[in-house]
């Protein structure tokens, strides 16, 4: 059922579960009958980047293939950094997931045996994509799993709302701070809960150019840092190398998929640039073939996805959704190549948790993009996301259905004084700017240290808390990524292009830590460098 928040009993023995993605619908089906307070900051299903995937879940359903398998590809392409048995636990339960989302409605695709279709993506040694419609199971996904939450009388729906800090106290949470989405001056309302899940996404519209939706702007990362939280490997940001490049922000996004079914990757002059940087040509990790592209781009020849050999006028029937976006922006991709650049897509870094998705303050757990599990490591495998979204939020169902929970005392009091109202425009602008060109696809000494200070003082002087929010996310990223002085799957610094052995660690810091990188820059005064362009 939804509620209005004015309606809300403030202070409850539900479970808050804050998104409305794919993680956040997930857990609170898997929870129930237990109460759930569910809170979305946009209408339910809509804002959430897992509405928005195209390529599906990873799932070794198919005969020959294999969870061991699936795991060794992960690891593989993780730079180093993948906790192998998490890699393995999350691909031997994918298939019950996805009987699980085949039971709350999903449409997979299926062959004309009746028996789920298959495609492959980069890095994937298999066929093992589960798909809908070709691309579009985000959507569907998450249009099934809103019905059935919507279908489920114990889970209470909060919509409009956002979580602006979380309230803790000797180290356990107590409640959260939400103030109505967009509404900012209006006071903000406390909610009093001893089980908070965080799934509240990733941090893609801190970038200037990501296939994000503005939702995705860190705020789960920050209210979680902020209260003290341990995050895991921040400095770890995939750019997906094609995104179409048509004027729109966010820029829609041209799946993986496609170069599965044999579309190529073309600089202006009409050749195949992969070939020389790697023996899997398209089809190399995600990194590499985003350098790739951005390297064409930065030498003015320009990147393009061309379908038109491997698809032609199939292309509307096998790729919908893509279809649509190019024919909206003019272009017909059966007859002509698709203009393309990298934009920020998925965060390996996030919350650090556990094996049942608990974060380091007692009564958080945290599911999907806002967490770190160290399943990714340096570099996400194709279509991993939404599968490990689905494994930990059954996690922390089953974890909090075997803990005692005790009942939240009282209403927390206001922890956050609110100076200001909406976030100014062009700081925002700046700050997204400055994440594309000092802390995007590749990244040197000088300009992660410009960026470092910058947020550090954005986040101690901004006059509204969405803007500190970012600010706080932001930093987290700049701090890591100029900590890490090596090159290590989606993170690339040209001043240390190889990757260092004694380094193959993940990051686990903090806020404190990240400023303490900040202070250090005002003992020891950095070169002047230009100033990013506002976008």
């Amino acid at each position: 059922m939804t509620n209005n928040i004015h309606n809300l009993t403030r202070t409850t023995d539900d479970v808050v579960i804050v998104g409305g993605g794919l993680a956040g619908l997930f857990c609170a089906l898997k929870l129930a009958p237990r109460p759930v307070t569910l809170i979305s900051v946009a209408p339910l299903g809509q804002g959430a980047s897992s509405a928005w995937a195209q390529g599906g879940i990873a799932a070794a359903v198919a005969e020959g293939d294999s969870p061991e398998a699936h795991a060794a590809d992960t690891v593989a392409v993780g730079g180093g950094l993948v906790d192998e048995a998490v890699a393995l636990g999350i691909a031997r339960e994918a298939a019950p997931r996805i009987r699980d989302l085949l039971a709350y409605g999903v449409p997979f695709d299926r062959d004309l045996e009746g028996k789920l279709a298959v495609g492959r993506e980069a890095a994937h040694s298999a066929r093992r994509i589960v798909h809908v419609r070709g691309d579009g199971a985000g959507a569907a996904i998450i249009a099934a799993l809103s019905e059935a939450v919507r279908r489920t009388p114990s889970i209470r729906i909060i919509e409009g709302f956002a979580a602006e800090a979380l309230l803790t106290e000797d180290g356990y949470v107590t409640g959260l701070q939400l103030r109505e989405a967009g509404n900012f001056a209006a006071r903000p309302m406390m909610i009093a809960s001893r089980a908070v899940v965080l799934a509240t996404g990733g941090i893609g519209h801190l970038y200037g150019v990501t296939t994000n939706p503005v939702e995705a702007s860190g705020s789960g990362l920050a209210i979680a840092a902020r209260a003290g939280a341990v995050i895991a490997d921040p400095e770890f940001m995939q750019f997906h190398p094609t995104a179409i490049m048509v004027g729109r922000d966010p820029a829609p996004l041209a799946t993986e998929a496609l170069r599965g079914e044999g579309a190529t990757l073309i600089n202006g002059n009409g050749e195949r640039f992969m070939l020389a940087r790697h023996p899997l040509a398209e089809l190399a990790p995600r990194d590499i073939v985003a350098r790739g592209v951005f390297a064409e781009i930065a030498a003015g020849r320009g990147a393009f996805l061309d379908a038109r050999e491997a698809l032609g006028a199939r292309f509307a029937e096998k790729f919908p959704a893509v279809h649509a976006s190019c024919i909206a922006a003019g272009i017909d991709p059966a007859t002509q190549a698709i203009p393309i650049a990298p934009a920020a897509h998925y965060h390996m870094g996030g919350i650090a948790v556990d094996a049942r998705g608990r974060s380091s303050i007692d009564g958080l757990w945290a599911g999907g993009e806002v967490s770190s599990t160290g399943a990714h490591g340096a570099n996400r495998l194709a279509s991993n996301s939404l599968l490990e979204a689905v494994v930990y939020a059954a996690r922390i169902a089953d974890d909090i259905a075997g803990c005692a929970i005790p009942s939240p005392a009282r209403l927390p009091d206001v922890v956050v004084t609110p100076r200001g109202g909406a976030p100014d425009i062009q700081t925002v602008k700046r700050l997204r700017s400055m994440m594309s060109s000092r802390v995007g696809v590749i990244r040197d000494g000088d300009g992660l240290a410009e960026a470092v200070r910058h947020f550090s003082a954005l986040e101690r002087e901004a006059t509204s808390i969405a803007l500190r929010n970012m600010a706080t996310a932001a930093l987290l990223v700049a701090a890591a990524a100029w900590t890490r002085r090596e090159s290590r799957g989606a993170h690339f610094r040209s001043d240390h292009p190889a990757d260092v052995t004694s380094r193959a660690q993940r990051t686990m810091t903090t806020l404190s830590a990240a400023r303490e990188v900040a202070e250090s820059f005002a003992e020891h005064p950095l070169p002047r460098v230009a100033q990013p362009m506002i976008a």
